[in-house]
């Protein structure tokens, strides 16, 4: 990463403390633990989610601090973060120490869907907080969900919902799938399948890859012989581009097939630029340019990372921290399940998305959205590449509980 952040890419990151106001009051703030309130940004630094995810992410929860005053009744709410690396063994030796020694209330982020499932362990067993922004699995809401998890932003389901639907009604029937070899890319593919199946379409075959995988050809060479019309791609960030950018190369879409990403963001499409990602369909649950008041936050966001838009995942991050500091706030405490009570009973009114709820499972249920890639001649500056094509709202897009196998609240 090329900014003042990489800094940050050390296992745990200098944390932001932001200093009390002089007539605090000290009876509200002895009701937060240890006098501060402290979230944790645990995420991909380095790796191949970084652009997405990685100093962004840290940079949105320190906005949401600072957005809020730098404290909440009193005590200082300070950030932490650490590099995940992918990792779900690495993810949850550091979210035990944050919750056992450091004193972290809650944390965000998570990227990695393995990684979530380690930390949400964590989670319920220390009775603290995880707002999952980052990662897509429906398990964790599903038969791996917790009383003490929030799923904030997208997830697989909603997203091989919106796209699969979409394309298979425009009589793109046959998918072939390169899938990334892992819980994340195997529940993004197996969610769009379904829907493909649903529409009509028919899986002509699919094939997968490790984590980080530099040479995509032999997938694409049999992706080329399947005879689909569609080559999704179940995977994210690097893996994305790398498997787009040799596509490109071996003339796949010249040949007449379609290239899907399942899950894009927006420093993807400006890796791999217009020109070769225009007229792409994809699900995001944010956009920094949707609306007046994203589009003032996100030009205050790339004043602060060296000109780079926010992903819908970092934005993410800014909205469910302000989100859970409003409750702390209202309750005038961090003990979880005060706070958790508040935040499942507070509508979610934000700059994304209007009349959301966080539902017994932990879903956030909220409008998404299907996005098309800008034609180079539609775009008006940097960064402006999407057009919405439609706003769906989220009881139509999300798995309903009763699906997935949690049983809370039922």
């Amino acid at each position: 990463m090329k900014s003042g952040f990489a800094a940050l890419a050390g296992l745990v990151a200098a944390s932001i403390c932001m200093p009390a106001q002089a007539n605090d009051s000290a009876k509200v703030s002895a009701k937060v633990s240890d006098g501060v309130v402290k979230i944790g940004v645990l995420t991909d630094m380095a790796g191949p989610y970084s652009d997405n995810l990685g100093p962004g992410a840290v940079l949105a929860a320190e906005m949401a601090a600072e957005d809020f005053g730098g404290t909440v009744n009193g005590a200082p709410i300070e950030i932490v973060s650490a590099d995940h690396q992918n990792k779900a063994d690495v993810g949850a030796s550091m979210a035990r120490r944050w919750f056992d020694t450091d004193g972290v209330d809650v944390i965000t982020e998570l990227g990695s869907s393995a990684v979530a499932a380690a930390a949400q362990d964590l989670a319920r067993a220390s009775d603290k907080i995880l707002l999952i922004t980052g990662a897509g699995s429906p398990a964790l809401t599903g038969e791996h969900c917790s009383p003490n998890g929030i799923h904030w932003a997208y997830d697989n389901y909603a997203l091989g919902k919106l796209v699969a639907t979409a394309l298979v009604d425009q009589g793109l029937k046959k998918w072939f799938f390169i899938t990334a070899d892992y819980s994340f890319g195997h529940s993004l593919e197996e969610s769009a399948a379904k829907f493909v199946d649903a529409e009509g379409g028919q899986v002509m075959g699919t094939v997968r890859h490790p984590l980080g995988t530099a040479d995509f050809s032999s997938f694409l060479l049999q992706a080329q012989a399947s005879g689909a019309d569609v080559i999704g791609l179940a995977n994210a960030g690097t893996d994305m581009i790398n498997a787009m950018k040799q596509a490109s190369e071996f003339g796949v879409i010249q040949g007449g097939q379609k290239m899907v990403g399942l899950l894009v963001n927006l420093p993807d499409i400006h890796a791999l630029g217009l020109q070769s990602t225009q007229g792409l369909m994809l699900a995001e649950n944010a956009y920094w340019k949707m609306n007046p008041e994203t589009e003032a936050w996100g030009k205050r966001f790339m004043d602060r990372f060296d000109g780079r838009a926010p992903s819908s995942l970092q934005i993410a991050v800014y909205t469910a921290v302000s989100h859970y500091l409003e409750s702390v706030k209202a309750t005038g405490t961090d003990e979880t399940q005060a706070v958790l009570a508040d935040m499942k009973a507070r509508e979610i009114d934000d700059m994304t998305t209007k009349g959301a709820h966080i539902r017994a499972d932990g879903r956030v249920i909220r409008d998404m959205y299907l996005m098309r890639v800008k034609a180079p001649e539609e775009s008006e500056g940097p960064w402006d590449y999407y057009t919405i094509e439609a706003k769906l709202p989220g009881e139509s897009v999300f798995r309903p509980q009763s699906e997935g196998g949690c049983e809370i609240g039922k």
